[in-house]
């Protein structure tokens, strides 16, 4: 503790007070990264401490091994860094005093401030696929071709990172599985990984592409089979009694494309057409389709039934289209449909 000497003179005698003032009397600040702790490189990020108490003087520290080395005492409480290298990365604290008082606060909570893209970025996966059904299970693959040693996966929109120690793998490569489920609501979204090492664990990678873990409802969607010939123009229509305002197709759990409802078919259903252009082999596939609504993006229907798609032949045969005998639409109401469309 430090004393602060007060002296009372009175009527021709001394007497002295001393007041005790321990260290971190005050209320502890807190410390703030903006607009976010985590940072790309060549970026800046703000420091504030914040506090309730009116301090005229703040100091900032950030921690090197043991020790805290001091950045900055100064009448402002905020601190822009950057552009970001590699040093900035790290733990960081600050602390307040008033100008009548020699006594500084309690240091804040630590901060951490990660610096990204100090590796190359990851590849991210979602096995058995990333459209589920509610109380399911989903393993979130996150891959390098670095022997990086830790893994972090992020929802967008959330403040918390998931944690995995990687995998060595055959040919200097290191991978991480996180498990999610069973599936809520809550778990839908948007996730992408981090990966990093254990001795240096405020740098890490590049962000990995992001992969959208999606919820599907139970509802029924109707089937087909068609063929088209090679070269003929290839349009997948999904329509929907419902009033889905989105639909999305996808092949082998690959997610081709979302499209907004384009108008209503003969019977008043909802629909989208997605047209995939020029018949080709990589056409061919098991396609499906599903209907969402768009204030809730990432929870879907059940897809429809598959649609199996087969590119064959060429466009000079004069049978009729087999498109023209697939082209009737579901009537059921609240099923989904996925067909063969021809335009004219």
């Amino acid at each position: 503790m430090w004393p602060t000497l007060l002296s009372l003179l009175s009527l021709g005698f001394g007497a002295s007070l001393t007041i005790w003032a321990p260290v971190g009397a005050y209320e502890k600040p807190f410390l703030s990264a903006w607009p976010s702790p985590v940072v790309p490189l060549e970026q800046t990020v703000t420091l504030q401490c914040h506090s309730h108490s009116p301090f005229a003087i703040f100091r900032l520290f950030k921690r090197d091994g043991a020790s805290l080395r001091e950045l900055q005492g100064h009448h402002v409480n905020t601190l822009t860094l950057g552009p970001v290298t590699r040093k900035h990365a790290g733990s960081y604290t600050c602390s307040g005093v008033y100008l009548s008082f020699s006594v500084w606060s309690t240091h804040s909570d630590p901060l951490q401030i990660v610096v990204t893209g100090v590796f190359p970025k990851p590849t991210i996966s979602a096995h058995p696929g990333p459209v589920v059904r509610t109380g399911e299970n989903v393993t979130i693959r996150c891959h390098s071709p670095l022997l990086l040693d830790k893994f972090m996966l992020h929802k967008k929109g959330s403040n918390w990172h998931f944690q995995r120690h990687g995998e060595m793998l055959l040919g200097g490569h290191a991978a991480a599985d996180f498990f999610i489920g069973p599936m809520t609501s809550g778990s839908e979204g948007t996730y992408r990984c981090y990966g990093s090492l254990s001795h240096s664990p405020y740098e890490w990678s590049a962000p990995s592409d992001s992969v959208d873990i999606v919820i599907t409802e139970t509802l029924s969607l109707s089937p087909g089979v068609p063929v088209v010939r090679s070269g003929e123009n290839v349009t997948l229509l999904c329509s929907s009694e419902l009033a889905f305002d989105q639909f999305h197709l996808l092949r082998k759990g690959e997610t081709l494309g979302r499209l907004l409802a384009g108008g209503r078919g003969p019977h008043g259903a909802l629909q989208a057409a997605f047209p995939l252009g020029p018949g080709a082999p990589a056409h061919s596939g098991v396609y499906r389709c599903y209907g969402s609504f768009s204030r809730s993006p990432y929870v879907w229907s059940d897809p429809s039934d598959p649609l199996l798609l087969s590119v064959i032949g060429s466009t000079t045969s004069t049978c009729p289209s087999p498109m023209e005998a697939h082209s009737t639409e579901g009537k059921q109401e609240g099923l989904l449909s996925l067909k063969i469309f021809e335009r004219t």
